[in-house]
């Protein structure tokens, strides 16, 4: 198909899932979803599913890696064969090399690296289903997952990306906007800290334009830090509620 004889929005303003040109995918997280991790969260933002594991800070191996002021952050992002409509090879892409390291990033400016030295912090990201935005998707869960694991950070970091398509700005592109629209522009905010750990942008945007989409970037980064800090919130009264349980037992 060629890209103008696909129609991604309506005249109504209304996308392809039905959504409006500002409205978020349904944005689902859960914290704690494996015993054997450090820290752990699993997201669903509309068709989109991601696991990840946090493990740390832990003694780094081999040892000559190790940094003598902070902690080496490692991530792994990785596509399960079954995540796409054509089963992809287990091996690791250049795609998947390059968004572990925009990921690691992304992740950095937050976390208190230089409270353990010589250790290692380790992320490993495995995306179940693949329907767009990803990566952000991987950042948002990761966030949680260190946050679960106990380890200090400056903020939560909450990333969403925002696109343009069919002349018009979207928030949170979903699969069919990703490859078919104009641009994609992942952002990834500390909403407390009001800093910025990742901007992205593949195609053109005027000036105009790029306000309007960066504006929209950091609102919708903001609406899903509301679900971060739900989805914590929610797993600690789980935790106090069988704590109490036990006592009372």
């Amino acid at each position: 198909m060629e890209n103008d004889k696909i129609s991604l929005v309506t005249e109504d303003g209304l996308r392809v899932d039905g959504r409006k040109l500002d409205e978020l995918r349904p944005v689902k997280i859960e914290v704690g979803v494996l015993a054997n991790a450090d820290g752990s969260a699993f997201i669903q933002q509309g068709k989109s599913k991601l696991l990840v594991a946090v493990y740390g800070p832990r003694e780094l191996h081999p040892r000559h890696l190790a940094l003598p002021d902070k902690a080496l952050i490692r991530c792994r992002y990785h596509m399960a064969p079954f995540s796409v409509e054509e089963r992809k090879s287990p091996a690791p892409s250049r795609r998947e090399i390059e968004l572990s390291k925009i990921i690691r990033e992304a992740l950095e400016p937050a976390i208190l690296v230089d409270r353990f030295p010589r250790t290692s912090i380790d992320i490993f990201i495995e995306v179940l289903e693949a329907d767009g935005g990803t990566r952000c998707a991987a950042v948002t869960a990761a966030s949680v997952a260190l946050a679960h694991a106990g380890i200090p950070m400056r903020d939560l970091v909450a990333a969403c990306a925002v696109g343009k398509v069919d002349g018009k700005i979207v928030v949170d592109l979903c699969d069919a906007e990703d490859k078919y629209g104009e641009v994609d522009m992942p952002v990834a905010y500390m909403p407390n800290k009001k800093v910025v750990t990742l901007l992205q942008m593949d195609g053109i945007l005027t000036r105009e334009e790029f306000d309007e989409a960066f504006k929209k970037a950091i609102s919708a980064c903001e609406k899903i830090y509301e679900f971060q800090l739900n989805a914590l919130k929610k797993h600690l009264s789980i935790i106090e509620e069988v704590k109490e349980e036990e006592s009372n037992g």
